[in-house]
């Protein structure tokens, strides 16, 4: 959820953005004093893993699942990437690129930069630009989807700005996978479940959303949010285990569809002349226009959430906290909100607790339970790295890669392939920064 540039939308006064993690065991919250680190291990309480106050104006923070990792852009060097270790306060390198940061997007292979019309495959190994994918349509929202998955390594991007077309990428092979023709009118929302098989895709119009199979393209699922009205779909979010997906929007409402393939049971005749009724209209919706058809086959909400405000910038997750799974709605009025879902009976989720997102402390409550091996970090700024000798700034003289057209930047790292355990949260890059 970035809100820079949207100050009207803003209601927490200083937040510009907010996300959750790879997989929604953290929260990631930039505002114009710097960047902060929530885990998300709790319901009772929001603990701040980290905070940095040395970068302003952080319009762009991402964090690599609950590693040490951090790529950050902030408003002042709105073309500059920075890619850090947190917990050292050392800045491993930094590129700048020909055209604003839009979005940036991070998993154990890749790092994505997303500018309005091009995108930017690094190697997160060692950070080096390895593909460009230019003259995109354009894309002034930064809208782009980066797959979790080692193996489905996709990137899903807009293929039209008029149309709803999916262009499919893969970035282990660096080759187009696919174009989906997904809606009619263009692209607002994107997502990926967690083994990158499903793509999750809605349109500006906002009333229906749709799952594709990944790579194939095959429409899996379709679901309707609303025919009353059209609205502006904020964000798109699978659960962990694929049977979820939550949509929010600039309305008050959050959807949750469940993704389940009903088993068609053998046709009996009907004993009732309301069976008979039944009968008889579905089988006139083969006569009908196909978007009459359509709406007799989209799913409906399995669960909705009902959020105490409207019209305001959101970003919704499905998380399994303390053993329960639960929906989190990150806000522009600088709240994050949490309900529980009820994954057999749905209806309406329960509210259980919101929290500031500016990290002030709320009315002391109990803890139920401490599930997490994030723990909270004494903050080391980079001013307090320098003092103590061990902040490494990138050179800024040599640089690894230069592109005429886009990138520039990267200071020249160790290639340590054999030493890298991205697998591991606790563990980030071990590149090593030549100074020489």
């Amino acid at each position: 959820m970035n809100l820079a540039g949207q100050s009207g939308d803003a209601g927490s006064g200083h937040l510009l953005f907010a996300n959750f993690n790879q997989d929604n065991t953290s929260l990631a919250v930039g505002s114009k004093s710097g960047y902060k680190f929530f885990s998300l291990s709790s319901v009772d309480k929001l603990e701040q893993i980290y905070e940095c106050t040395d970068t302003e104006d952080v319009c762009i923070v991402e964090r690599l699942f609950s590693s040490s990792l951090v790529a950050i852009v902030s408003l002042k060097a709105p073309r500059k990437l920075k890619v850090c270790h947190f917990k050292k306060g050392t800045e491993i390198c930094n590129y700048s690129y020909s055209n604003t940061i839009l979005a940036v997007k991070l998993n154990r292979q890749r790092l994505i930069v997303c500018l309005e019309e091009s995108l930017y495959i690094h190697n997160i190994r060692d950070m080096k630009v390895l593909h460009t994918i230019r003259e995109t349509p354009p894309n002034p929202a930064g809208l782009c989807a980066l797959s979790i998955n080692n193996d489905n390594c996709y990137l899903a991007y807009p293929g039209s700005a008029t149309i709803g077309e999916v262009q499919v990428f893969d970035t282990i092979n660096l080759r187009a996978a696919n174009m989906i023709p997904a809606h009619d009118s263009p692209l607002a929302a994107l997502a990926f479940d967690a083994s990158g098989t499903k793509l999750a895709t809605a349109s500006e119009k906002g009333t229906v959303i749709r799952v594709f199979s990944i790579p194939e393209g095959q429409k899996l699922f379709e679901f309707r949010r609303g025919v009353k009205r059209c609205v502006s779909i904020c964000s798109l979010a699978f659960s962990m285990d694929g049977m979820f997906l939550s949509a929010s929007s600039n309305t008050e409402t959050v959807h949750i569809f469940k993704l389940e393939t009903v088993k068609e049971k053998p046709q009996e005749e009907p004993t009732t002349w309301t069976g008979y009724f039944g009968k008889v209209l579905m089988a006139s919706t083969s006569y009908l226009p196909s978007q009459v058809t359509e709406m007799f086959n989209q799913g409906r909400a399995f669960a909705t959430v009902r959020l105490p405000f409207c019209g305001h910038k959101n970003i919704c997750a499905l998380a399994t906290i303390q053993k329960i799974p639960r929906l989190l709605v990150g806000a522009a009025d600088g709240y994050l909100y949490m309900y529980n879902l009820d994954p057999q009976e749905g209806g309406e989720c329960t509210l259980m607790k919101q929290h500031k997102l500016d990290g002030s402390m709320e009315p002391a409550n109990e803890i139920l339970e401490s599930a997490s091996h994030d723990r909270p970090l004494v903050a080391q700024t980079y001013s307090a790295a320098v003092t103590k000798g061990t902040y490494v700034p990138s050179s800024p003289t040599r640089h690894a890669y230069t592109d005429d057209l886009g990138a520039v930047g990267g200071a020249c790292l160790e290639d340590e392939t054999s030493s890298l355990r991205l697998d591991e949260d606790s563990e980030h890059p071990p590149m090593v920064l030549r100074t020489e």
